[in-house]
């Protein structure tokens, strides 16, 4: 029989070693470089794709193609990658960001080839952190990838960048720790030693150290989502670093953070979560509160749209919380919703500073006069992020919307309050970012940026990455399926585990609106833990 072609490991280590080839190259103006770092991604990109498309399965839940190899057995390491629909559509964002944002790198001049060697490093982590089945495989790929951001900011960043980036690394790099020693907490409990995440998921915890294990990965993983306090990196992060470093920052990383606390945290820590979901859905509307309130009163351009970033990903941990079907769904959508949007909005953000350079929105306007066509995309954007009809943001929060309004795990009171609060966070949306239009692109030209004739609008490269962006986030719009259907097995499966350790199933029968979303029977509110059933 023919081995499987290892496409994981392809997938993964082609960046890698691109990367740690650039300094071969004989280049000093970076034409070179920056062509070979595009080609690298692309190729990349173009090997996920075929391998999705020939050997991947949308019907089952269970992981495909499989790769496990012995790396370290002395420490029990094995390099296992696998992908499941949980995964697949994540690491397809990731190649498409990384991609984009090394396209939109196109006028680096400064270090050009360590510039997209780092990109390349950063690719490959990401995507290892993605597909990793293996615990301390996936703590590896966790921290390789807080290098290049660091470097990424600190030397192509902005005035502040040295302090953003010293921030950016404490935050993440301390957080880290917690994964680490969570890590080797389950890796060591019980009779057998594995950091199989497979294996570690069918183990017995006792209750307290499971909640302790579950406690430290949410602190690590809510620095990367990120989850209020934990989220002031955040701002500093995005609005010093360079445009293609906020696309993978916002695209990806954030993303990184939601996929861990469904694959760590929800599946294999479910009796903890039982516990913690009340919180993880009172901390989503913390997010979705606290950041469209904070971004209204930002007067820089991308730490407005940076604090819509932690809005925005509040609904992830709501929909987390909700136990239903269409509640995770919704929260998977966020993710990749968010990473397109997010994606467009801060490239566009970096269009409108090389023209302006400057990003303080009160000292721009009347921009729309002379760049019509930047005006137009960012404004298409923006919709997308407040969640205009048509567009993948609005498909994300009305299925978690929906997801959280019919769980049936909490109280009555305890639902009206949490949609109501994040409803009050949807309403304040549409105002911070349509005054950001205002403020940018409407009223009187501020004559000391000297914008005429001259200025030039968006260009065929801006204009084609952003299409690359908003074409997706307007198809998923009008047709969730193209994006849902890959994941759909496997939220339903993980909807159905998580439900499985709820204290008590009551065989009653759901309201109809609830039958037509979820099938799994209704739960007894009466017999949840106090945490769960918060009182009426």
């Amino acid at each position: 029989m023919i081995a499987q072609f290892p496409w994981l490991t392809t997938i993964i280590i082609l960046p890698l070693v691109a990367a740690l080839a650039i300094p071969l190259i004989p280049d000093k103006e970076g034409k070179t470089a920056r062509w070979y770092g595009l080609g690298v991604a692309l190729t990349d990109f173009a090997l996920m794709i075929y391998a999705f498309w020939q050997n991947y399965d949308f019907q089952s839940s269970a992981f495909q193609l499989v790769e496990k190899y012995p790396w370290i057995p002395q420490l029990g390491l094995n390099w296992s990658v696998a992908v499941d629909g949980l995964s697949m559509p994540l690491v397809l964002l990731t190649g498409l960001i990384n991609t984009l944002a090394i396209f939109a790198a196109w006028k680096v001049t400064n270090k050009p080839r360590l510039f997209y060697g780092l990109m390349l490093m950063l690719y490959s982590a990401q995507l290892g952190v993605f597909v990793a089945q293996d615990l301390l495989l996936f703590f590896l790929m966790w921290e390789i990838e807080l290098v290049p951001v660091y470097l990424l900011i600190s030397i192509w960043g902005g005035q502040k960048r040295r302090y953003a980036a010293t921030k950016f690394i404490l935050y993440t790099a301390l957080a880290s720790i917690f994964i680490l020693v969570a890590a080797f907490a389950m890796a060591f409990s019980g009779d057998t030693v594995s950091f199989d995440m497979v294996t570690l998921g069918m183990k017995q915890y006792p209750r307290a150290f499971e909640l302790l294990v579950y406690a430290g990965f949410l602190i690590a993983f809510g620095v990367k989502l990120p989850i209020f306090p934990l989220h002031t990196w955040l701002p500093d992060a995005h609005g010093e670093a360079s445009a293609p470093g906020s696309m993978i920052l916002a695209g990806v990383l954030l993303k990184m953070g939601g996929y861990a606390l469904i694959r760590i945290n929800m599946e294999m820590l479910t009796n903890a979560h039982v516990y913690f979901a009340p919180v993880l859905a009172i901390l989503g509307v913390v997010n979705i509160i606290y950041g469209a309130c904070c971004a209204f009163a930002q007067t820089n351009l991308k730490r407005r749209l940076a604090y819509s970033s932690i809005a925005h990903m509040g609904f992830v941990l709501v929909g987390i919380a909700s136990y239903t079907e269409i509640g995770i769904s919704g929260a998977v959508l966020q993710m990749i919703s968010h990473g397109l949007i997010a994606a467009s909005l801060f490239f566009l953000s970096g269009v409108t500073y090389e023209r302006t350079h400057t990003l303080m929105m009160d000292q721009m306007g009347g921009i729309a006069k002379v760049m019509p066509k930047t005006f137009a995309l960012f404004t298409a954007g923006a919709m997308a992020s407040l969640a205009l009809p048509g567009m993948s943001g609005f498909v994300g929060e009305l299925m978690v919307f929906l997801g959280i309004a019919t769980s049936d795990v909490y109280s009555s009171s305890f639902k009206v309050v949490v949609v109501l609060l994040s409803a009050v966070g949807v309403i304040l949306t549409p105002i911070y970012l349509l005054s950001m239009l205002r403020q940018v692109f409407y009223g009187k030209q501020n004559t000391q940026l000297h914008l005429d004739a001259v200025v030039p609008d968006v260009k065929p490269r801006e204009l084609f990455i952003t299409a690359c962006l908003l074409l997706p986030i307007i198809g998923i719009g009008f047709y969730p399926k193209l994006a849902t259907q890959t994941y759909d097995v496997k939220t339903v499966e993980v909807a159905a585990h998580a439900r499985q350790f709820l204290p008590v199933v009551a065989k009653q029968q759901p309201s109809s609106l609830y039958s037509t979303i979820i099938t799994a029977p209704t739960l007894a509110n009466s017999q949840l833990p106090s945490l769960v059933n918060i009182a009426d």
